[in-house]
């Protein structure tokens, strides 16, 4: 059986979610371990009795190998934390999704994300705006990500597409329901062109609990997030305080102050959001520039063999450059040289104190 049957087996548990995963995960070792635990020892591994009971009911009833078979007629992926292509940007929030299920796929070049997200009422300013940041990302390369929402979610999804990017949808339910359901072919669209992305299995009801959840993701996913239009409730502020969590930019579109929808954007600015009025000034913020010379250096200068042994002792957790020379056993002159140019070409990051981390 695939491991990752075990995983998926683990989330469609009622009351387990990223902190229990990893407590259990902890205690027993693996997914396997804690599937095929006795309650007893889920208990000693922290876990409340009705989340015990729980697990204890769905593995009664659950037959993993028809799940994953399931999954794969319909074409969706299981990505694990532990897997290499779990993207780096969520992989390193505060409660990342132990399990991902993706239909599409996501590619290295979505680390270089911005949400898009926003009112589901937008004015007809909202949609321009949503259009012209959306065009102008994808145009630049950027992968746009989104909620597929109406309004503001499904215009910059549609206007990513429009321009030959990239979009990543992040929906509040199972793969196989699509909602709204007017978004189903565009949904489609996104599959075959970027992903669609969510942390719940399937069958999964949109249930409004499960939005403020979905939204930690798509700001995750995400270097920054661009709020267009968004009422004082709305679930895209939602997104903007998990953006500033996660230590990511929050950029706002300045807009009437006569509208309802514009109350949300122009209070972040007022709480120090960065205003953004015109596609310069995004592109600016995201220090374009810097991110073409990367992606130039990464055509133009090839991978010598101590810049290829350096990058694989590189993990996503910060190694100092002293830790690094001795696992690599090369010249600490010939390690300092590797790491400047991983640097330049996007592939390693120093974190501070000559720490450095994966790309």
């Amino acid at each position: 059986m695939d491991p990752k049957a075990f995983s998926v087996g683990l989330s469609l548990v009622p009351g387990i979610g990223p902190a229990k995963f990893r407590r259990l995960l902890d205690a027993l070792g693996s997914p396997e371990a804690v599937w095929k635990a006795r309650p007893g020892h889920l208990a000693e591994a922290g876990i409340d009795r009705r989340t015990v009971e729980s697990l204890i009911g769905v593995r009664s009833r659950i037959d993993l190998e028809r799940e994953m078979q399931r999954l794969q007629r319909l074409s969706v992926q299981v990505i694990t934390l532990e897997d290499d292509e779990y993207p780096h940007p969520l992989q390193n929030i505060a409660d990342p999704p132990p399990v991902l299920y993706v239909r599409g796929k996501i590619l290295p070049s979505d680390d270089l994300a911005v949400a898009i997200v926003g009112t589901r009422k937008p004015s007809i300013y909202g949609r321009q705006a949503t259009e012209l940041f959306a065009r102008g990302l994808a145009e630049n390369g950027v992968t746009v990500v989104s909620g597929l929402a109406r309004g503001i979610d499904t215009f910059a999804h549609r206007a990513a597409l429009e321009a030959k990017g990239r979009t990543l949808a992040v929906l509040g339910s199972g793969l196989d329901i699509i909602y709204p359901g007017e978004n189903r072919k565009l949904a489609a669209e996104i599959a075959e062109r970027g992903a669609l992305v969510s942390e719940f299995p399937l069958g999964t009801k949109p249930d409004g609990v499960n939005f403020p959840r979905r939204n930690r993701i798509i700001s995750g996913l995400s270097l920054a997030s661009l709020i267009v239009e968004a009422g004082e409730t709305s679930g895209a502020l939602i997104t903007a305080e998990f953006a500033l969590e996660q230590g990511r930019e929050v950029f706002a579109v300045p807009g009437n102050i006569f509208s309802p929808v514009s109350r949300g954007p122009n209070r972040l600015i007022s709480e120090g959001a960065k205003p953004i009025c015109g596609m310069e000034d995004l592109l600016e913020e995201l220090k374009m520039e810097s991110t073409v010379q990367q992606s130039a250096a990464r055509c133009a200068i090839p991978e010598s063999d101590s810049e290829a042994v350096v990058l694989r002792c590189l993990s996503h957790e910060p190694l100092h450059i002293d830790e690094v020379r001795r696992a690599v056993c090369l010249p600490i002159s010939v390690v300092s040289s590797a790491l400047t140019m991983l640097e330049l070409k996007g592939l390693a990051r120093q974190v501070g104190g000559m720490n450095y981390v994966k790309g």
